[in-house]
């Protein structure tokens, strides 16, 4: 079964109660910060080791994350760590951030450039891609000196690649055909 059906009723269990709590930024962080201790080498040990019980556990996987979860988030935790699906953080984190997203109306755009992007250049671009998805966006930036020049898009499916690299790669194979 592929990871991110496994992690959708996680998902889905979260964000209701986060919007019945009214914290679903809150949620947010908490879930971006235990998918990223999920990740980490020595997490995955203790997770994996068959001498320890589910709540031991959670209790380190909690420990780790250094105070910054709510009880409801702890307990969160507690039940995927006895149902064995403490590794779909990641996923979990992902779909709740889908759902977060239309719930709230906006799409997440991350915009890779080969330079820092001004703070009108930034306004113009979230300007055209809300022009062109119908909704406001949340802009991400990043930075790729292998890019040349210009600018890749991305939100959601959608992926506009005005770079340099990919004009040259164009030109390049247009040439060789």
């Amino acid at each position: 079964m592929e990871l991110t059906t496994c992690a959708r009723p996680y998902a889905k269990a979260a964000f209701k109660l986060a919007k019945e709590l009214g914290q679903l930024d809150e949620w947010s962080q908490m879930l971006t910060l235990c998918a990223s201790v999920s990740r980490r080498e020595a997490v995955d040990r203790i997770l994996k080791d068959p001498s320890t019980n589910g709540d031991m556990k959670a209790g380190a996987f909690i420990q780790l994350c250094e105070g910054s979860l709510t009880v409801e988030v702890e307990n969160y935790i507690k039940i995927l760590t006895n149902k064995k699906r403490i590794s779909l953080l990641p996923h979990i984190d992902a779909l709740f951030e889908q759902m977060k997203s239309q719930d709230q109306s906006y799409q997440d755009v991350v915009v890779t450039s080969a330079f820092p992007l001004t703070e009108s250049q930034e306004e113009k671009i979230a300007k055209k891609v809300e022009e062109r998805l119908g909704r406001s966006v949340r802009m991400h930036t990043k930075i790729d000196s292998e890019l040349v020049g210009g600018v890749i898009v991305k939100a959601g499916d959608l992926v506009i690649d005005g770079s340099v690299r990919a004009r040259l790669t164009k030109l390049a194979d247009a040439m060789i055909s």
